[in-house]
């Protein structure tokens, strides 16, 4: 019994021993497993868990770590098993946990190569992602910052249409002991400029055809932003016909494609057409438009001494004021014409060297004066109205646009007429009889006292040389008496 006691105990012994041993091997294994870190050392993990909005991730420690989603550029491509560089920021925190950070391991290793790989002054892309006070950060796989005056090389009012642009940019300035990027899209852009300023100049030529962008409009014309060059787009060289101003062309900020009249090296001076681009429309304008041929054209813009008529894109003609009525006497023509009007024309002449077409408007119908002298024949009689009065004569209109002209001394045979508005109102019907006819003058002379007959032929017999007569003196002056012989004499 003892024995078997014995046995018994010795069995229990050994077991208790095993198990200890075990133990002590498990945690030896354990310890042994557990990488050792030191706090601000960066090192890989990987991703074990994806939550809602964060993610744990092992880097061989007793515990996990917790990332954010939004240390991560892509989260939504986040998987478990992808591999992480972090930075282990504390072996544990108040909850047993390490605390380990993303953004601050990229932040450090891209600092590092920045600081290795790049100076002051070197190109680098990025992203502007949010705007602050006086500027923009600047992803450059850290965050960089961008001052507002250093995004353009133009002010812009409009700072938020730079929020997610990509773009290039040069670095100004590293600081060291603050870790932190100054970065400026302005001066990539000058560099860029120049060099294609340089380039381009080196490549124009008069002839070459060039895209631009409409930089500012002037009244006498427009500046093309060639890419780093500016060149002159002068109002006369914008059309083949009448432009009033540039802006009825151009507009701000618009895409043109142009060609280059001229080129002054010395003065880098670039002049540049818009019309050169299509076949001048007055080179075969006399074959196109012969004299005396009738055209069709819109009214495109009056002046004091006539309108101008559009015929085709490029070529105008300009109606005289003088050629747009036989009859009509026209104080300015848009007593007549509207901006707009279609109107039909003769071609009087044409000069294509000076791009000048002269049109008549009246030519499309029969001068009126050449049909006077059937219509009023000499000694005729017409009756027509009083159209104006003036000191020597009375204008009678007979027909719409012709007049004749009643002189003062042909008013009355036997009265003094001091003035015409003795005898005649504006507005009277009046008889006259045609005396004479001047069709290349387009006068026409008419008299009333000869639609009686001359009563001095009787009176010079009545009152002949010798004869006795009494009258009444009714006026005296210097050099005799006036008598009045009857109510006419």
């Amino acid at each position: 019994m003892v024995l078997e006691k014995d046995l018994h105990d010795k069995n229990d012994k050994k077991e208790v021993e095993n198990g200890k041993s075990d133990m002590d091997n498990f945690a030896e294994l354990f310890e042994q497993s557990i990488q050792s870190f030191k706090d601000g050392e960066i090192v890989d993990g990987t991703i074990v868990c994806i939550r809602d909005r964060d993610v744990l991730v092992d880097i061989g420690y007793k515990s996990e770590g917790l990332l954010y989603k939004d240390e991560f550029s892509e989260p939504a491509k986040l998987e478990v098993g992808h591999k992480v560089r972090v930075l282990l920021e504390s072996a544990e925190n108040d909850d047993g946990m390490i605390v380990i950070s993303k953004k601050k391991a990229d932040r450090m290793v891209f600092w590092d190569d920045i600081v290795n790989n790049n100076e002051e002054g070197s190109l680098i892309e990025g992203k502007v992602f949010k705007k602050v006070r006086g500027g923009f950060m600047v992803d450059i796989g850290m965050e960089a910052f961008l001052p507002a005056s250093l995004v353009d090389v133009r002010p812009t009012r409009n700072l938020d249409q730079f929020i997610g642009m990509v773009s290039m940019f040069t670095i100004v300035k590293i600081n060291q002991k603050r870790k932190n990027i100054v970065l400026s899209r302005k001066d990539y852009l000058e560099r860029e400029l120049n060099k294609n300023k340089t380039k381009l100049l080196s490549e124009i030529k008069e002839g070459s055809v060039l895209k631009g962008k409409v930089k500012n409009i002037t009244d006498f014309g427009a500046f093309i932003d060639l890419g780093g060059v500016d060149g002159l787009l002068h109002i006369t060289d914008m059309s083949w016909g009448r432009v009033s101003h540039p802006s009825e062309v151009l507009a701000l900020g618009e895409e043109v494609e142009v060609v280059v009249i001229a080129f002054d090296e010395q003065t880098k001076r670039v002049s540049l057409g818009l019309k050169q681009k299509t076949q001048n429309p007055w080179e075969d304008a006399d074959m196109k438009y012969p004299i005396n041929s009738k055209v069709k054209g819109k009214v495109v813009n009056i002046l004091p001494y006539g309108a101008f008529i559009e015929l085709e894109k490029g070529i105008e003609g300009l109606v005289h004021i003088s050629e747009l009525s036989w009859t009509k006497k026209i104080n300015h023509p848009s007593e007549i014409l509207a901006i707009g009007d279609m109107v039909e024309a003769i071609v009087l002449s044409v000069d294509k060297n000076s791009r000048k077409i002269a049109l008549g408007i009246k030519q499309t119908e029969v001068n009126p004066w050449l049909l006077v002298e059937e219509k009023y024949e000499i000694n005729s009689i017409v009756e027509g109205k009083v159209r104006n009065i003036t000191d020597y004569g009375v204008f009678v209109e007979l027909e719409l646009g012709i007049d004749g002209m009643i002189h003062i001394s042909d008013i009355s045979w036997l009265k003094k007429v001091n003035h015409p508005s003795e005898f005649f109102k504006k507005g009277q019907q009046v008889e006259a009889k045609v005396l004479s006819i001047d069709q290349a003058a387009r006068k026409i002379s008419l008299g009333v006292k000869q639609l009686e007959d001359d009563p001095w032929k009787e009176m010079v017999k009545k009152y002949g040389p010798g004869n006795i007569v009494s009258g009444k003196i009714t006026k005296i002056v210097n050099f005799g008496l006036f008598i009045s012989l009857d109510e006419s004499i």
